[in-house]
């Protein structure tokens, strides 16, 4: 096992060290919890680990701070729980993202014969993933996929990220033809990592593309016609919060967020007002869990939240990496040698428009809206 290395994506087979001890990533089967498991994982948060959980911008969530000694018990218990792969290399393969609002027999039978075509031994980059978007609405059409299973006005299609439309497949032909679009980006990909990018350099993916997929906006906090859609801030979810919320079946999502198949109380742990300024605001966990982090990053956010107009996005980085938030926010203060580094519209590694910022040289440039420029 190389979990002493850092910088990769860590799985349960393949936990990563921070500087809180291991994180160990689960992938939940068809990006759902039993009420069962969710009691049984906060357990294990706690007993094996540091009791933080977090959830995944892919619907998956890890637990923090696993003792290095604990974790062949953590394995035997995830084991039992139908949460382990049979292998560090399944694992890797099954990075599938199933839209939390289906009911239906098809999109959970899609997803469960796409994990099951997986198995096969096919090299893959370790974020290279799937979307199957084929519940009552599109919803995920901006969760980050390389192959997507959608609907379009009539019928499903397999379509490629970047490409704007995709092939007309039966739901008995979807898998096969996902297959022969992921072992075509394995003989072809060049040393691109995803399928945007390959698209993005002039290579064209081996499907008829005649068809645009349905589109919709992701799902927000409230309550909803499948149960309530909890928001857990910065997608942190210690093991009680989880016990809370695991009244029912529970259905994970890209957005940090919950889809709890019940209703549930008001508590300060979760958001279910969809204009929370926090749902706008990413950070990492910072210093001291993360080792490569400088400074401490979500006192800071959730302070700075209140300040946000109606449409900025905030993002605090530890470091240069990003982790928590990849792509571009409206600000993001970057953590370099304990001070901090402000960039406007671009991601934490971007050039800075400010450098070397204490935490009160923030709060007076950004005292009040952040919108006006500097």
């Amino acid at each position: 096992m190389r979990s002493n290395v850092k910088g990769w994506c860590p799985g349960a087979l393949r936990p990563m060290e921070a500087g809180d001890g291991l994180i160990v990533r689960l992938r939940p089967r068809a990006s759902r919890l039993s009420a069962a498991q969710a009691l049984a994982l906060a357990d294990l948060a706690e007993s094996h680990g540091s009791g933080e959980i977090e959830l995944g911008n892919r619907a998956s969530l890890q637990l923090r701070g696993v003792r290095r000694e604990a974790l062949s018990g953590l394995h035997r218990a995830l084991d039992d729980l139908g949460l382990l792969d049979a292998d560090a290399a399944t694992e890797a393969r099954r990075n599938i993202l199933t839209t939390p609002i289906a009911k239906d027999a098809e999109t959970l039978g899609l997803s469960a014969a796409l994990e099951a075509a997986l198995a096969e031994e096919l090299d893959l980059p370790a974020k290279f993933g799937f979307a199957v978007d084929t519940g009552a609405r599109a919803i995920l059409g901006g969760a980050s996929a390389d192959i997507r299973l959608e609907r379009a006005a009539k019928g499903l299609i397999v379509r490629a990220d970047g490409m704007a439309l995709g092939e007309h497949v039966s739901a008995t032909a979807a898998i096969g033809r996902a297959m022969d679009l992921a072992r075509w980006f394995h003989e072809h990909s060049d040393g691109h990592r995803r399928m945007a990018s390959l698209v993005a350099a002039g290579s064209k993916p081996p499907l008829n593309a005649a068809l645009a997929p349905l589109q919709g906006e992701p799902l927000r906090p409230g309550n909803t016609e499948w149960g309530c859609c909890v928001a857990l801030p910065f997608g942190r979810l210690a093991a009680g919060t989880l016990r809370a919320l695991a009244v029912a079946s529970l259905r994970l999502t890209p957005w940090r967020s919950v889809l709890v198949e019940a209703a549930v109380p008001p508590s300060p742990d979760w958001i279910v007002d969809p204009a929370d300024p926090a749902l706008r605001v990413s950070a990492c966990p910072g210093k001291p869990a993360c080792g490569s982090a400088t400074v401490a990053t979500r006192e800071l956010a959730l302070q700075l939240a209140p300040h946000l107009t109606r449409s900025m996005s905030l993002h605090v980085s530890g470091c240069a990496k990003g982790c928590a938030h990849p792509r571009p926010a409206d600000i993001t203060l970057t953590g370099r040698a304990g001070r901090f580094e402000l960039i406007r519209d671009g991601c934490a590694d971007d050039p800075p428009a400010l450098t070397g910022l204490s935490i009160d040289e923030i709060y007076a440039l950004l005292r009040g809206p952040l919108a006006p420029p500097l």
